[in-house]
């Protein structure tokens, strides 16, 4: 009975939305005007569309598999830059803030109270020709002219990627370092481990599950993130799988779009299963 608000809450806003898109990306299109129809019923599901964008997707060079080989570098380097940066954050809030530690967990909370989208406005403000960034590199003599940091460069989707999600990192790592008892470092100590050596045996090691769940919490809403892409670059090079399931819903292939959602969903199923079975595993010890 507890719970039972909390399952009609996710029928509603998720089961029932799912299915919808089932029925779209395994119903039929409209031959006039190319409107998908929507089938409820399994039993009359084509798996025509299905199957043709499956194709795309291993076709050497369109651009469905274009976009997908782009998305998964674009988030593979952006989480790693995230976890990078994230750690030694995390690592100094949780072991060396000391009564500061409040201080600096409310700056780290603070870019959730600003939109996404707000951001990445002010980014675009940072990067203009004329912007803080190509103002600094010229002052420091690294550039002798304005660089086109907007004008569709992967490494700007990358950056902004990072920076957008990068809280999401720092907080559950902060929860994990947090946890690690000062009294099993201590015994390492006292072992006769250097600083080095506690760390790499005995805190990195007890910090792999935050690390696993900073991963996953980063990774999963990069994959269907657009927004970064379409105000930081706008090109067609740059675009990712995000980009492609909007523009398909904008568009008259609605029907590709819920299959493209459908296959977005199938390719994370895997990270999500290692992670639960993991976490499983962690917290049956």
């Amino acid at each position: 009975m507890f719970a039972l608000p909390g399952i009609l809450w996710l029928l509603a806003l998720f089961v029932v939305p799912f299915y919808v898109i089932l029925s779209i990306a395994f119903g039929q299109l409209d031959p006039l005007f190319l409107q998908p129809i929507p089938i409820y019923n399994p039993i009359g599901w084509d798996t025509d569309a299905m199957i043709s964008t499956v194709v795309d997707f291993t076709t050497p060079g369109s651009i469905y598999r274009a976009s997908l080989v782009r998305t998964f570098s674009y988030v593979g380097t952006a989480t790693v830059l995230c976890l990078l940066i994230s750690y030694p954050v995390a690592y100094f809030v949780a072991r060396h803030a000391g009564k500061a530690r409040n201080v600096f967990l409310v700056v780290l909370v603070a870019p959730f109270w600003i939109s996404y989208m707000m951001r990445m406005l002010a980014w675009i403000n940072i990067l203009r020709p004329e912007g803080y960034l190509n103002d600094v590199l010229r002052a420091m003599g690294i550039l002798d002219q304005p660089a086109l940091w907007l004008a569709g460069k992967p490494i700007t989707v990358i950056l902004g990627l990072t920076y957008g999600y990068i809280p999401f990192m720092i907080l559950p790592l902060f929860a994990g370092l947090a946890r690690i008892p000062i009294a099993t470092l201590e015994a390492s100590r006292d072992l006769g481990a250097g600083q080095i050596e506690t760390f790499r045996r005995v805190t990195l090691p007890l910090s792999r599950h935050a690390v696993l769940a900073g991963i996953i919490i980063v990774t999963l809403p990069m994959f269907g993130d657009y927004y970064t892409q379409t105000l930081l670059a706008r090109t067609r090079d740059t675009s990712m799988i995000g980009n492609l399931i909007v523009s398909s819903m904008q568009s008259s292939l609605v029907q590709t779009g819920a299959s493209l959602v459908l296959l977005l969903m199938l390719l994370l199923l895997a990270p999500m299963y290692y992670y639960l079975r993991t976490a499983r595993s962690e917290f049956s010890k």
